[in-house]
């Protein structure tokens, strides 16, 4: 069964852009990644999924019930992290949370506790006192406190320090063993690749691609920059696979899609001080699926 199925979703906002023609669907149990840069529209997307903006056509539904009709319904069962949060400052965190719980009819008090242990959040601290980071905390609590069977985060790390940012990726891992669905938006490409089974990347707006990760890192380049005592000819260099190739000085530098090996065996009868191989950026992909796109 899908959780969430997307249909043709669009929204314009007048001459801005919005969303146009957005469709892809997250299975039940999985964690699916939505990426793209700021401002290709993963908010809107999860903003209308949500019910807090209208769609100007298309559909969507969450649990098998269309998004707008079934809303009150619907959110009694999802947990959501907006991208930025915004809260009643002279409140306490513990009175706020146990607000928020209110709205779902259950005790959460418990619950509520061991995520701020988790999350090493002091529940006595006003709102107003808070740094950022801690009041991206209060969110996620916000958004798990109620165990819901659905989470969608838009952008969660932003303002998490990389220690917690692990310990709010082995909490989210933790919820999906215990059977939820979870839907992750970000523009750093890594985070995804972590964390997600399946992933849609969206740019202008528009989903470019619904892929797999592991076909993602198949099909990826690999960037290679390698530095040499000898001089060389750069068609030395020139393979099957081989893009975006540069030499300066003692320094070659290459983009690679294939085999590796066959690099790795070029490389071998040079003599060489350095190597370094790395994972391309989140740009750098969207490159690569751009100009299949076009």
């Amino acid at each position: 069964m899908n959780v969430i199925e997307i249909h043709s979703l669009t929204k314009t906002y007048g001459k801005s852009r919005g969303i146009a023609d957005i469709s892809f669907h997250v299975e039940k149990g999985e964690i699916f990644g939505f990426i793209g840069p700021n401002g290709a529209g993963k908010s809107t997307t999860i903003r209308t999924l949500l019910s807090l903006i209208h769609p100007t056509s298309g559909s969507a539904t969450i649990f098998g019930k269309d998004c707008i009709e079934y809303a009150p319904e619907i959110a009694k069962e999802v947990g959501y992290l907006p991208s930025e949060v915004f809260y009643y400052d002279n409140m306490k965190v513990m009175d706020l949370l146990k607000y928020s719980a209110s709205f779902y009819k259950k005790d959460c008090s418990k619950r509520i506790n061991e995520l701020a242990e988790v999350l090493n959040l002091d529940l006595t601290k006003r709102i107003d006192d808070l740094s950022l980071g801690n009041k991206k905390k209060v969110g996620i609590i916000q958004g798990l406190l109620h165990e819901p069977k659905l989470i969608i985060l838009d952008e969660p790390t932003s303002g998490l320090d990389p220690l917690m940012q692990q310990k709010f990726f082995e909490l989210l891992k933790a919820e999906n063993e215990k059977g939820a669905t979870i839907l992750f938006s970000s523009h750093i490409l890594s985070e995804v690749q972590r964390l997600c089974d399946r992933v849609a990347i969206i740019k202008e707006g528009k989903i470019v691609q619904v892929e797999k990760i592991s076909t993602l890192k198949e099909n990826n380049h690999k960037k290679f920059k390698i530095e040499i005592n000898v001089e060389i000819d750069p068609s030395y260099f020139e393979l099957e696979g081989v893009n975006n190739l540069e030499m300066k000085d003692n320094h070659v530098s290459f983009l690679f899609r294939g085999d590796i090996n066959t690099v790795m065996k070029k490389i071998a009868n040079i003599d060489i001080t350095n190597l370094w191989i790395e994972e391309p950026d989140l740009e750098e992909i969207f490159m690569h699926y751009y100009e299949k796109e076009a």
